[in-house]
């Protein structure tokens, strides 16, 4: 909870456990689970960022497995509230596309065919999803999908 005036009234008075859950129930009664996926989505892509080693300062944060999942869970949790988010979407959509470019080259730098091991497994193979030719200048397949493909995913 951010420093306010006590439910109290008076600020001079410490709230209550009661008072305290009280204005906490009334937060609750008015937060809606797409406000807390967005809230998630940013967190992920911003602490992606940070493992991915990318944040000044964050250098010695590095963890490709984190910055992996973050990525995953924006593409899983976005479809959940893009409708909501309108044009704030591509804001979300923009921010993971650099992340995963991130990743595919802090990967690239790391990967397995660099160390000397064998080359990296490649990715089970995908269904083809139907032919939708659209109409001309309608994004494709890839740009309505919102997924970007990664090397090695």
């Amino acid at each position: 909870m951010s420093e306010q005036i006590p439910p109290t009234g008076d600020p001079g008075r410490m709230p209550t456990e009661e008072e305290l859950r009280a204005a906490y129930e009334e937060q609750i009664k008015q937060l809606r689970v797409e406000d807390v996926i967005v809230q998630t989505l940013v967190s992920l892509v911003n602490l992606g960022g940070r493992r991915a080693g990318f944040v000044p300062g964050a250098e010695d944060e590095r963890d490709l497995e984190q910055v992996r999942l973050s990525i995953e869970g924006v593409r899983a949790l976005l479809p959940l509230v893009e409708e909501a988010l309108g044009s704030e979407a591509n804001t979300i959509r923009q921010a993971i596309s650099q992340l995963q470019m991130m990743y595919a080259r802090a990967s690239g730098a790391e990967g397995p065919g660099l160390e000397g091991e064998g080359p990296p497994e490649p990715p089970p193979a995908a269904p083809e999803p139907p032919a939708d030719p659209g109409k001309p200048g309608d994004p494709g397949p890839a740009q309505r999908s919102g997924r970007l493909w990664i090397p090695g995913e």
